[in-house]
């Protein structure tokens, strides 16, 4: 008979760390030295816009209702943010922590979890070191994935990274793809091991500085993340950007989740056509109002996670590698001691 998982209080502490994301403006660099960046600040935009929804189908058919629609003024307060006349370079600054520990749960009250898990967690290290994670995080570190919509467009998009010791990675984003992972450069395999040897507890902590540099033109419009007001007034702006001490910034779970946008293991992968999700428990991808990874089909976190946990061997190593991906996500992953 099956040991069933018997956590009914079950809690892990996210491995991967990042900071906010700040932007600043600056110009392309003439030679190997950037210049000094400048602060982005949010403006008030008070646009009058037109009435572009779908409408009812008695309004469409109908000329002077329709007029008397369209005629109807769509007025707006909004927050935007652009660079200066005189810049045309993006500059996207944070840090990212990575830590190790995964093997120990923060909160765990299951006995027969508690005896298993620890041993289950000891072999998939000493296994895999955490190398294909790490490698599919430093891509995705390179490759400037967190730049989210100011990515689109840009002429030429270069990260620096520094990993302590002085070290410096520089990267040309644009030359690692975005739908896999099969890149290697040794200053790629040098920021890897970096990280697999955090996660994988040989080092203590790995403290990374990320800067982003997006070349998108003069004084063109970039995207900080956009605010949700859930108690928004008549009146009030219906668009409300991010910012940090008057600088504008990308919130960190926006950054996250394009960090572990690693999952190119669930079904249906090669027709969807999207690319790697973020991990996640279901596989959910919110735009899509689609989730990958269903109860359904046994392939969603808690399926996997209950086996493999207590020493169940699964279907392939790719199963393993989402399954610890979660749990360097992090989350409460509990279940209630009622049937």
């Amino acid at each position: 008979m099956a040991i069933k998982n018997d956590a009914t209080v079950l809690a892990f502490e996210k491995k991967l760390v990042s900071s906010d994301g700040y932007l600043y403006g600056t110009t392309w660099r003439t030679d190997n030295t950037w210049p000094k960046s400048s602060p982005l600040k949010l403006i008030e935009k008070s646009v009058r816009g037109t009435i572009s929804n779908r409408l009812k189908t008695a309004v469409q058919n109908d000329p002077l209702k329709l007029n008397a629609e369209v005629e109807k003024p769509n007025l707006q307060k909004v927050d935007a943010c652009a660079l200066a006349e005189n810049q045309d370079t993006l500059h996207l600054s944070f840090t990212l922590k990575v830590l190790g520990g995964v093997e120990k749960p923060s909160a765990s009250n299951g006995p027969e979890f508690n005896k298993s898990y620890p041993n289950v967690a000891k072999t998939y290290i000493e296994e895999t070191g955490f190398s294909e994670l790490a490698k599919r995080y430093a891509i995705n570190i390179a490759n400037g994935r967190y730049l989210w919509r100011n990515r689109v467009g840009a002429e030429k998009i270069e990260v620096v990274v520094n990993i302590g010791d002085q070290q410096r990675l520089v990267f040309d984003a644009q030359q690692f793809s975005l739908r896999d992972f099969n890149a290697s450069t040794p200053d790629l395999d040098t920021l890897a091991n970096k990280i697999a040897d955090a996660l994988s507890g040989k080092l203590p902590y790995l403290l990374i500085s990320i800067d982003a540099y997006a070349l998108v033109g003069k004084a063109q419009e970039v995207y900080p993340s956009e605010e949700l007001v859930l108690d928004k007034g008549k009146g009030d702006k219906s668009k409300i950007l991010y910012q940090v001490n008057d600088i504008a910034a990308m919130h960190s779970q926006k950054i996250g989740n394009a960090l572990r946008t690693i999952d190119t293991w669930y079904p249906g992968f090669d027709d969807a056509q999207i690319g790697p999700i973020a991990i996640e428990p279901y596989g959910a991808v919110t735009n899509l109002g689609k989730a990958f990874r269903t109860p359904k089909d046994k392939v969603d976190f808690y399926n996997l996670f209950d086996r493999f946990a207590l020493g169940e061997s699964l279907a392939d190593k790719n199963q393993e590698h989402y399954v610890m991906a979660v749990l360097v996500r992090g989350g409460v992953f509990g279940q209630s001691g009622k049937d």
